[in-house]
């Protein structure tokens, strides 16, 4: 019993919170003492069987172990602790005793309906259980109106460790649970509690007894004191029978855990949302350090006044999307981090920062990176290989993804594939105008598409320069539209015909007024070398201020570097000596050595080119030279414009022309557009030089509207429309013909469908694209629709059973859709991987080279023949192998390089394929751009290009084998390759390159170094035991 009593008053204890008032306890007490004594004898006999029938349920329940008769288990022992339990109950009554005789008419009240046997002894019983809780518990806490009061530990589970017995008591006691108050409350209070107590008893057994005189009730209650006392006696001792013996219902503590984290956890939403308010700090919402970290790092101090205008907008305040367009160097860029920012520390959401080219990714990531470390949010990169789909979830600290296009889609697609899209708070697009732009215009559109039908609270914000149309992206986007025509530096427009210069004026009758005349003296050799004038232009702005001359072609820009250069006097040499000097070493120390001829020259003389044949170290560091002033002139392609923010005093066109094609209107604002420096020049100025029959074009051109931004997820069919259904049913976005049909309404190319419809309807290119996908085992249909109704828009359109005709993705289609293969080559990947189980050949990394070398590139390719041949005959054993294996044998290689006809046919992309593969296999070997350069005849920046488009392919087709169980193999050997094509280091070395900061490291450091010390470091020490032995073995 010892044993037993602690653990009664901790179950007992536990129940302190919901506990009702005494009054309440003693209400049903108060009408029992009414009845005549007869009925209590008769009554006291029915409660002794009921609880005798309650001990026997609760037995079942759970027999106890050492106790299985019914006898009394506390026998006459009627103290639980110090005090007499019986006793204080006693005393209670008593005192309520004479409180009810006070209260005549409550109790006349009372005795008017009595309440069934049942519910009347359940009620005693608990009536005394909690009495207990109340006197045990609170002995020495009371409250001013003499009750107990009650300390509940903060936290405590209300069920725990309690007996089943009295679960369903408290559920029932909530309701009514009251604590009295003052004594004047108490009174108040007890009438109404004493009708609504008896009348709810009258659902049971309403029993009419005749109303008994005051002087008879006294006599029965004096009468039956020695009957109810025996009787309250047996009921507590039945009750704490029945607890001791009831089970305990059994409560999972992870369960517990779980649902007190996520009690925490809503609480704390609660306290935030009506509390507290995304206003951080004093500029835009975030805290000062964001101010500082701006004038620390950008030196920017202060806002412009559209900047100001546009963050203030009711539509940005509001969530809204919003699309803003400026002219370019109009500051767009510092909004659009600034909202990001707000996302990230204020809102809590990630955001997804979507931009056109890798060389823009890597420079924002370097620019964003440092704010990333004071203001604690990660900055994570998503492109070429790089990037972890999905991401990885963080519970506290928030990312900014900086991705291409393409890796954008995937990224956005795998968040949708793990329902975690609603954790992208903003999405924000820069170069907003390449939505129109061929293949990865229809990316950038599904990517957006996707994003409004699938999550309604994330932002979407674009910017360009460029926009006409903007109606059309309004709709499709659903956003508010700012412009302004605000220019830091204020910008003319020049053209130079001959020797004369003219000012572009809209005003004018011809749309241009003559300006001024060329004033340098050009010998007869430099007329012939400079035609154009390119030098007179030129100096009149270096060294003092920059200049960018944009040239049609590559080869043009090194031409006209080399040209200027030539032309150009000693003095240039002096400007800036030291730092070129340097800008010069550190060339050659990021290319093992090597420096190309023409910067050689150019460098010096504060000019280079730039091109994608440059590699991005090389770009990378004239970038730096250019921003500093070291150097003053660039030689660039249109790329450049779109790239990264490179302004200068002067940009000339060298001729309207972007390659062989006439300069678009947008491509020609972005390129003058660079003109202007903010904080440096007063003014831009930008010169197109064109000769006289280019004159009228040129005058059209200057004067009509920037071009339209149109759709091409028509266009580009296995780019666009049909990897955009495979991905709709692979996520399960849509799976029936009129939920596609109702995604395609929402897109860009639905909003503009009347313009670029003409032949087929939406539905029957629906149809179309469905039919495709199915017929090339990518989707299964779940529902048979005949062909001929499919075809008729209106017929399917009005019957719902045939507009609900549903797809199903296969297994090809998922692994396509997951390794974002290109549907044009997935059937061909798809055989190659099929053929390359019969005999992969695993000696040299050639074969699988060879399988991740990308289809796109082989197409584009021209082979050197000769130096085709060549490689062909330095082939080992087991690579001709890999070779015969594909089919390209050594006499169609030889024929080719002697220029002999073929007769036997060859697959050309095999071939072609073959030869990119030579170039990454020699590249791997020998790890040196350079060396592999000069060896296969092609530029470097190319041969990094294709590098780089490698491994990325080598990713996706690492995602396309995981989807498909037929090729378990591959998994391990391109998750290697992978890495060795991404870092393009010795196979020792990929390890480290892994870790952060080491690739920024190698820009100053020789890898040939490098590898030395993991050499030496790896090197047994003569010492060592064992060592000496295997040298002795060795000899």
């Amino acid at each position: 019993m010892e044993e037993g009593g602690p653990r009664i008053r901790r179950r007992v204890s536990v129940r302190k919170r919901s506990r009702p008032s005494i009054g309440n306890n003693f209400a049903a007490a108060t009408a029992a003492e009414l009845k005549p004594s007869d009925e209590k004898d008769q009554e006291e006999e029915e409660e002794e069987k009921e609880a005798g029938s309650r001990r026997r349920r609760t037995a079942d329940v759970r027999p106890a172990e050492n106790n299985d008769s019914e006898e009394d288990m506390f026998g006459d022992y009627d103290s639980f602790a110090e005090n007499s339990f019986l006793a204080q109950v006693d005393d209670l009554e008593q005192k309520y005793i004479q409180l009810a005789e006070r209260r005549k008419h409550d109790t006349d009240l009372a005795t008017e309906d009595l309440c069934s046997e049942r519910i009347r002894h359940t009620e005693l019983s608990i009536t005394a259980v909690d009495s207990l809780t109340e006197l045990k518990t609170d002995e020495h806490t009371k409250n001013p109106s003499g009750h107990d009061d009650v300390c509940i530990e903060p936290g405590a589970d209300l069920f725990f460790d309690v007996p089943s017995s009295q679960v369903l008591y408290f559920e029932n006691l909530q309701n009514s649970s009251n604590d009295l108050g003052d004594l004047s409350s108490k009174e108040k209070d007890w009438s109404s509690f004493s009708h609504k107590t008896v009348s709810e008893k009258l659902l049971h057994n309403s029993i009419e007894q005749p109303q008994q005189a005051d002087d008879s009730a006294s006599k029965v209650r004096t009468s039956s004191d020695v009957n109810r006392r025996k009787s309250l006696k047996d009921q507590i001792k039945s009750a704490m029978t029945g607890n001791a013996k009831a089970q305990t219902p059994i409560f999972s503590r992870t369960k517990q855990l779980k649902e007190t984290l996520l009690s925490e956890e809503i609480n704390v939403a609660k306290k935030t949302i009506e509390s507290s308010s995304d206003d951080l700090g004093p500029f835009y919402s975030l805290p000062s350090k964001v101010r500082d970290l701006y004038v620390q790092l950008k030196g920017i101090e202060k806002l412009y006044e559209w900047q100001h205008t546009c963050l203030t907008l009711n539509s940005v305040q509001e969530r809204k999307n919003l699309i803003y367009s400026l002219p370019t160097s109009g500051g767009k860029t510092l909004v659009a981090e600034i909202l990001m920012l707000q996302e990230l520390l204020c809102r809590q959401k990630d955001v997804l920062l979507i931009l056109p080219y890798v060389a823009i990714v890597q420079e924002k990531i370097s620019g964003l990176s440092s704010f990333g470390v004071e203001l604690g949010f990660f900055v994570e990169e998503y492109a070429g290989s790089k990037g972890k789909f999905p991401p990885i979830k963080r519970r506290e600290k928030k990312s900014l993804y900086i991705a291409t296009i393409e890796k954008g889609h995937s990224l956005v697609n795998s968040l949708i594939e793990t329902e975690r899209i609603s954790s992208l708070g903003l999405v924000v697009v820069d170069e907003l105008h390449m939505i129109g732009e061929g293949s990865r215009g229809a990316v950038l559109e599904m990517t957006l598409a996707k994003i409004l039908y699938t999550s309604k609270t994330t932002q979407i914000i674009g910017m360009s320069a460029t926009l006409n149309n903007i109606e059309d992206l309004q709709e499709f986007l659903q956003a508010e539209y700012y412009t302004s025509q605000f220019r830091p530096v204020e910008l003319k427009e020049y053209l130079k015909i001959n020797s004369s210069i003219y000012e572009v004026d809209s005003k004018a009758e011809n749309g241009m007024t003559f300006s001024r005349l060329l004033n340098f003296k050009y010998s007869d050799t430099l007329k012939k070398m400079d035609p154009d004038h390119l030098v007179a232009l030129v100096t009149e702005v270096i060294p003092s201020y920059s200049c960018l001359v944009f040239c049609p072609t590559k080869k043009n820009c090194e031409n006209v570097a080399e040209m200027i250069c030539k032309f150009l006097s000693k003095d240039y040499l002096k400007h800036r000596e030291e730092e070129k000097l340097e800008l010069i070493k550190n060339l050659k120390n990021i290319s093992s050595g090597n420096l190309c001829p023409i910067l050689k020259h150019t460098v010096p003389f504060g000019v280079a080119y730039h091109h994608s044949g440059l590699t991005s170290d090389e770009r990378k560091l004239l970038e730096e030279a250019y921003s500093t002033g070291v150097l003053c002139l660039f030689t660039c392609t249109s790329t450049l414009a779109a790239g990264v923010n490179l302004p200068a005093r002067r940009v000339i066109l060298r001729a309207p022309y972007v390659g062989k094609d006439f300069v678009k209107r947008n491509q020609y604002k972005q390129m003058i557009g660079r003109a202007g420096r903010a904080g440096i020049d007063s003014a831009g100025e930008s010169i197109l030089i064109l000769q006289e029959k280019d004159k009228k074009q040129v005058l059209e051109f200057i004067s009509r509207p920037l071009e339209n931004c149109y759709s091409h997820l028509i266009q580009e069919l296995t780019k666009g429309i049909q990897t955009l259904f495979l991905s709709l049913i692979g996520l399960k976005i849509t799976t029936n013909i009129g939920d596609i049909y109702h995604f395609m309404n929402g897109t860009f190319f639905g909003v503009q469908q009347k313009i670029l419809l003409k032949e087929k309807s939406l539905w029957e290119i629906i149809i179309d694209s469905l039919r495709y996908l199915t017929e090339k085992g990518l989707l299964q249909k779940d529902a048979f629709v005949m062909e001929k109704d499919l075809l008729q828009k209106d017929t399917i359109y009005k019957s719902e059973e045939e507009f609900q005709c549903t797809f199903r993705i296969t297994k090809l289609g998922r692994a396509s859709f997951k390794g974002t293969i290109d549907l044009a080559y997935c059937d061909i990947l798809y055989r190659d991987l099929k053929k390359g189980l019969e005999g992969l050949v695993l000696e040299s990394f050639l074969h699988l080279i060879y399988l991740t070398t990308p289809y796109e590139m082989a197409s584009h390719c021209h082979p050197d023949w000769m130096i085709y041949f060549r490689q062909f005959n330095q082939l080992s054993p087991a690579e001709q192998n890999v070779v015969s294996l594909l089919g390209v044998s050594e006499n169609f290689i030889g024929k080719k390089a002697s220029g002999q006809a073929i007769k036997k046919k060859v697959d050309k992309d095999i071939v072609n394929r073959l030869y990119l593969s030579f170039v990454l296999y020699t590249l791997l070997k020998e790890t040196n751009i350079w060396s592999v350069s000069e060896k296969f005849n092609m530029p470097r920046g190319y041969i990094q290009n294709l590098l780089t488009g490698a491994a990325a392919f080598a990713s996706c087709v690492l995602h396309f084998c995981e989807e498909l169980e037929e090729f378990w193999v591959y998994r391990a050997l391109l998750v290697e390759l992978t890495k060795k094509l991404t870092y393009c280091v010795k196979a020792e070395l990929i390890p480290l390159m892994e870790v952060t900061g080491v690739l920024e490291m190698l820009l100053h450091e020789k890898a040939e170094a490098l590898q030395e010390e993991v050499e030496e470091l790896l090197r047994l020490p003569p010492d060592f035991p064992g060592t000496v032995a295997s040298s002795t073995e060795k000899a």
